[in-house]
């Protein structure tokens, strides 16, 4: 019940995500600086993201990390994988019993995968949109979200959304979520565009607080 995209950009790596259930982003994103990024979804089982990056920490080849994850899962023919890595081509997988129209397609930088889609052309759809649009990382990644709903995403109304992305310090410098809501893809945009003018200073903040600027906040002084 999940159409995403993940995807790496100048040593970033990102994932955006929509469903019909809530709270998408809590149990599929999997992201980690320097490493890589990887999605978990269909029905779930958020350990295999983590375990992905780990063994992309080890070697950074996304397909030999998915075949060696698969390799010690269990009930993997009802999940649904995918992972880019620092170098190479991306990879996916989608078990024999992953949920109604589904499928996957692989860009440069990028794989899109999703499940109770209204076309297996959707995820090709999303990586074009990704791989075509300019600007920043986010803004890529939520074009790649957009396109696949305009497609028709999935098959029935989604619910939840989510955009992060991991750059070259030890956390999300982007972590967005809508957890429920009519038009989740919508309001996910407009915490994109509120979030990235004010991304980079909030890193300034962390590393370099005595020359981070100030937003002029009640009792900010």
């Amino acid at each position: 019940m999940t159409f995403s995209i993940v995807a790496r950009h100048e040593g970033r790596f990102g994932m955006a995500v929509s469903s019909s259930s809530p709270a998408v982003a809590a149990r599929c994103v999997h992201l980690r600086p320097g490493v890589g990024a990887a999605a978990s979804q269909n029905v779930t089982d958020p350990r295999l993201g983590g375990r992905t990056l780990d063994r992309l920490a080890v070697h950074g080849d996304a397909g030999r990390a998915l075949k060696e994850v698969g390799a010690n899962a269990t009930d993997l023919e009802y999940r649904q994988l995918t992972a880019v890595g620092p170098a190479g081509p991306a990879a996916w997988f989608s078990g024999e019993h992953t949920l109604g129209t589904h499928g996957a397609a692989l860009g440069p930088h990028s794989v899109a995968a999703g499940n109770m889609l209204v076309s297996t052309d959707l995820p090709t759809i999303m990586v074009e949109a990704f791989e075509s649009a300019t600007g920043e990382f986010e803004e890529r990644l939520l074009a790649a979200l957009r396109a696949g709903h305009e497609a028709g995403g999935e098959e029935g109304p989604v619910h939840s959304a989510g955009l992060a992305v991991v750059a070259d310090v030890e956390w999300r410098v982007t972590d967005l979520r809508v957890d429920w809501a009519d038009a989740p893809i919508d309001r996910l945009a407009e915490a994109v565009e509120t979030w990235l003018p004010q991304r980079d200073d909030y890193v300034r903040r962390a590393l370099h607080p005595a020359s981070a600027p100030s937003y002029g906040v009640p009792g900010d002084l």
